[in-house]
């Protein structure tokens, strides 16, 4: 197999302890404050965000800001620090992260919770009126960046100042990772489905069709997708840093020539390569000849404060890329891939269960076996499938109480050691050059609790009324969701995350525009089939345990005996992942006959598509023939 991405255990990030003692910040703050009192910056507060230029969910290991600067490295997040104050504001997710990783500099901000602001908010009505506030523009998206200045400016004046040098880079110094120089490569049409011509020409229609002048795609994963090319500068995801603009007659890809192998630039024919950094100064020679047009041109929402400052705000229409959508309507090949790389992580799912329960049972593993110890195992039968080239995010292997931390990132040595008597919670998934895969399985290797099995169970009752949901084609995610929540909330429990979002073909895990949630953002986009979304209602009880069961779907069409629809017609889940769900868990007496008959086919598809792969006899296939039996 390929290592394109190295293993996640080996690198500096994952092998710190930082869970078990907070980073000391004091100098660092100091030297940050010391900046922006300066005469060149003169800001009474600065903003830190998680994001990088492209608001990437994960970030390259230069851009990991918001975790220099305050030791919380949670994917989400953003830091505000005044001369007398740190404040982190983070979801309910990363509540207990954050609260452990953090020292006594700072102050943690619960978002969500009753009386506590966002940090626009805290910026706009919490400080003093006539702020200024500074940013790295490119680290801000633009439509944010709009709404925030003029929310300043309308309460006493305040500013928001795009400073170019980022001030945490200047605090980091010479202790920031370099920014990575790996190579693209091409990903070939038997993985992709679509030339990048045909791609390139159906994006223009929607360009035409928006009366714009052309698109900058800032996204990384869409500049990758439109290309078909991939990279590694980001841990887990396959994207590499660039821009493209694409014009009615022309295609331009915004990449360091360092990244480009000769069969990339042969590949690349046709369109006009530049480097990297140029977009700003290319936006603001185009900015001109727009204004005489009276034509704007679109970017997608991860485009950047400072691209908009470069082309000028009244020349660009900030809105969903149309890459969004193209890129999440997979084509026949990506399903087909989709179908096929789950399979192939079965088998590892298979072969890791069976072999962790024995370690656990018969191998004197118990309470000597690390989370990370078996982490590391998961990603060596993964790495051995075919096409598998690393993971794509780092595994969340969680015993009992580190179980109800939602984001939970073990570290070698504060990892907590596997225990017979505690829940086991495993959120892990791989990059296959056919697909990407999620996949969450909770297992009680010892007795469970009657409170854990009927915790256990109303998860997998939501989970299978999510399943089973038939619906009309273009009904959104947020009015799905309840059907994942009903059955803890007649107990009055709920879980605080989404339910389900959609995962890239050999791409991002986390892919958009579609989503099963509560939030207000998954109603304006409706289900179509073709797109791939996650099933993964959870429980959690702080300081106890953790559950969660999450399968990868595609959306697929469905007859139904009539179409109210007028021909839109119907839609439902078909799960691609390939791994039992623990009977020892589910209180049957709580069961229905439907859900009795789902989760026995279900298990049946599992077994027929993953037994024939594994060794007939080895602790993997007993494993599976066992966890797959009727209930």
């Amino acid at each position: 197999t390929s290592t394109l991405f190295a293993p996640p255990y080996s690198k500096k990030h994952y092998a710190t302890d930082e869970m078990a003692s907070p980073v000391n910040t004091t100098d660092r703050l100091k030297h940050l404050r010391e900046l922006m009192a300066s005469s060149k910056y003169n800001v009474a507060a600065y903003v830190v965000p998680s994001e990088d230029a492209h608001q990437s969910e994960y970030v390259a290991a230069c851009d990991e800001r918001r975790a220099f600067i305050s030791g919380f490295d949670g994917s989400a997040g953003c830091a505000v620090i005044t001369m007398d104050k740190a404040s982190m504001f983070t979801d309910g997710r990363y509540f207990l992260q954050a609260s452990k990783q953090m020292d006594a500099n700072w102050t943690l901000m619960k978002c969500g919770t009753p009386g506590v602001p966002t940090w626009q908010e805290y910026l706009t009505n919490h400080l003093p009126a006539g702020t200024r506030v500074g940013i790295d523009p490119t680290l801000l998206a633009a439509a944010e960046g709009g709404r925030l200045s003029a929310a300043l400016k309308s309460r006493g004046g305040g500013d928001l100042v795009a400073i170019e040098d980022n001030l945490v880079d200047i605090v980091w110094g010479s202790q920031r990772p370099a920014r990575p120089e790996d190579k693209a490569f091409i990903q070939p049409m038997e993985y992709a489905g679509e030339s990048h011509t045909s791609k390139i020409a159906r994006v223009r229609e929607q360009i035409e069709k928006e009366g714009a002048e052309g698109l900058i795609v800032a996204a990384l994963d869409e500049v990758a997708w439109l290309f078909n090319l991939r990279g590694s500068d980001i841990d887990f995801n396959p994207v590499f840093f660039a821009y493209a603009v694409i014009a009615k007659d022309k295609a331009t890809l915004y990449i360091d020539d360092i990244k480009l192998t000769d069969a990339v630039r042969q590949h690349l024919s046709g369109i006009v390569v530049r480097p990297y950094g140029e977009i700003f100064g290319e936006l603001s020679l185009l900015s001109a000849s727009l204004v005489q047009s009276k034509r704007q041109v679109l970017a997608g929402q991860t485009a950047s404060w400072a691209l908009v400052q470069a082309l000028g705000a009244e020349n660009i229409n900030i809105a969903q890329s149309p890459i969004t959508r193209l890129k999440a309507l997979k084509n026949a090949v990506e399903l087909q891939g989709m179908r096929q790389c789950h399979i192939r992580d079965g088998v590892a799912m298979a072969n890791y269960f069976g072999w962790l329960e024995d370690q656990l049972l018969n191998q004197d593993g118990n309470l000597r076996l690390s989370e990370v110890d078996a982490a590391d195992k998961l990603e060596e039968f993964r790495r051995a499938q075919e096409h598998c080239v690393g993971l794509s995010f780092a595994t969340i292997s969680s015993v009992g109480a580190n179980g109800a931390i939602i984001h939970y990132s073990p570290k070698r040595g504060s990892d907590a050691l596997l225990d017979v008597t505690q829940m086991y919670l495993c959120d892990s998934g791989g990059q296959y050059l056919d697909g990407t895969t999620d996949v969450t399985r909770t297992y009680h290797f010892g007795q469970p609790t009657d409170w854990q099995r009927e915790c256990f169970t109303r998860v997998l009752k939501g989970h299978i009324a999510l399943d089973r949901a038939v619906f009309p084609s273009g009904t959104s995610g947020y009015g799905l969701d309840p059907l994942a929540r009903l059955p803890l909330w007649e107990l009055g429990l709920d879980f605080r995350h989404g339910t389900g979002h959609g995962v890239g073909s050999f791409l991002n895990v986390h892919e958009g525009p579609q989503g099963v949630s509560m939030r207000k953002t998954t109603v304006d986009t409706g289900f179509s089939a073709g797109m791939t979304i996650t099933n993964e209602p959870g429980y959690y009880e702080d300081g106890e345990f953790g559950i969660r069961i999450e399968n990868t779907c595609l959306v697929v069409k469905v007859d139904t005996k009539f179409d109210y629809t007028g021909g839109a017609g119907y839609l439902t889940f078909d799960p691609v992942t390939m791994v039992p769900i623990q009977k020892k868990l589910i209180k049957p007496e709580l069961f229905t006959e439907v859900e009795r008959k789902w989760l026995d086919e279900y298990h049946q598809t599992v077994w027929d598509n993953v037994s024939p792969r594994l060794e007939k006899g080895g602790l993997g296939y007993e494993w599976l023939k066992r966890e797959t039996s009727a209930l």
